[in-house]
């Protein structure tokens, strides 16, 4: 497993996003949400295959709660890193500082609890729009609650490249996939690497898409198909999956800190590691998946337009 240093911390440039942990997630999931002991045991393939870094959030259900009984009950809560988030502010939290303050405290606060840890490694906003309150989430750094701030954008580049210059913000989370190369080719990964700021990278499976039966996308989506056709195709030249193409292209783009993948199963995150060391592509590859790749409408690129699918 590849490694990197950042402010003092060895990361896996691998991270296991546990949402699935705590609710059924993606437009791909048919298994819906792992028991403990099948997180338990996705957690420990994880930690035996070199992963020490590990994303979750306060919105993602149940999730911390697992994140934190499994790291006590396996004895490497303090020899992991732990990325979460605080929850969404509502409108009126948004819109008044004195209720932000105790929104942000009170998230912080049940995240130590839930997640055992004393100190949080890294803690984002969730959504770009709260972090106008940024330096109350500092204040929080500054009593020792956590060590690092930053932010989880949305799929516009212009923020991100923005947040990238501030004085606290020490790490950001973004979207990238090859249907979504935006933020990758916008130049924020060059000004977080000169500011020492970590870009961590998700979505590379688009919640599945990528990666599901073509019959099972949903209708608003099939308009995608053609490009996966080709995306397919390029794999099948290269003698990989479309899935190892998703995250070694990811991979290959300098000035990532790391790439976030989420799994359902012990065999999936096996299967995410053999593909994760084998390394970045070679450039023929990368050429070719620019090509096959026109500019994509956002709807159909952003999870959060998608329509609700029902049961």
């Amino acid at each position: 497993m590849n490694h990197v240093t950042w402010n003092d911390r060895r990361l896996s440039r691998l991270i296991l996003g546990t949402v699935q942990f705590g609710l059924p997630y993606g437009v791909a999931n048919r298994t819906g949400q792992p028991s403990y002991r099948e997180s338990l045991a996705i957690v420990k393939a994880a930690l035996d295959g070199g992963v020490d870094c590990f994303d979750t959030a306060a919105g993602y259900g149940t999730s911390e709660v697992v994140l934190g009984r499994i790291f006590q009950e396996l004895g490497v809560t303090d020899g992991v890193t732990v990325v979460t988030k605080v929850q969404a502010l509502k409108t009126e939290e948004l819109e008044n500082s004195e209720l932000a303050l105790r929104a942000i405290e009170e998230s912080v606060a049940q995240s130590r609890r839930r997640l055992r840890i004393d100190c949080l490694p890294v803690v984002l906003f969730h959504r770009e729009a709260d972090a106008v309150h940024m330096d109350l989430l500092t204040a929080l750094r500054d009593r020792g609650w956590l060590q690092h701030c930053g932010i989880s954008c949305d799929s516009l580049p212009g923020p991100a490249t923005e947040f990238v210059t501030e004085q606290n913000v020490s790490a950001l989370q973004l979207p990238a996939s090859l249907l979504d190369p935006r933020h990758l080719r916008s130049g924020v990964l060059d000004a977080a690497g000169q500011r020492n700021v970590a870009i961590f990278i998700r979505s590379v499976y688009l919640q599945g898409l990528l990666v599901m039966p073509e019959d099972d996308i949903p209708p608003a989506l099939r308009d995608l198909i053609p490009v996966r056709r080709r995306l397919d195709g390029i794999a099948a030249g290269a003698g990989i999956s479309t899935a190892e193409l998703s995250l070694r292209s990811v991979l290959s783009s300098g000035g990532v800190t790391g790439v976030l993948v989420g799994v359902e199963t012990v065999s999936q995150m096996k299967d995410n590691l053999a593909m994760f060391d084998r390394g970045p592509l070679e450039e023929g590859i990368l050429t070719a998946i620019t090509t096959a790749v026109p500019e994509l409408p956002e709807a159909l690129i952003t999870p959060r337009l998608w329509p609700v699918q029902k049961a």
